[in-house]
């Protein structure tokens, strides 16, 4: 599928059922489900970036950069404190590229 150039990202306020279910559903990207422990799966939550990081500093990184190919992925919006979240810790991580197919 081919982003249309110009096309702004929506949140997924707008999806329909079908496509709510396809996003919770999705194994096509292995980044996208990760098995945690409990504790870590309450300490998140539903919290962005913004109030939460993973506890263990070395998968910070990683988990940023998934975190920016799932908004990608499914061109969600990232808000002005989100962005910034991302930026100061992609600024502490080493260069990597990060591959993404666009699943709508």
């Amino acid at each position: 599928m081919t982003k249309q150039i110009g096309a702004p990202p929506v949140g997924a306020s707008t999806w329909t059922p079908k496509e709510r279910e396809a996003y919770a559903n999705d194994l096509d990207d292995p980044r996208t489900l990760i098995a945690v422990s409990v504790a870590s799966n309450r300490s998140k939550a539903d919290k962005d970036p913004t109030q939460w990081l993973p506890p263990y500093a070395g998968y910070g990184c990683t988990y940023v950069t998934s975190w920016i190919a799932d908004k990608t992925r499914y061109q969600l919006t990232v808000d002005p404190a989100e962005r910034t979240a991302l930026a100061e810790r992609l600024a502490i991580c080493p260069d990597q590229p990060i591959t993404i197919t666009l699943a709508r």
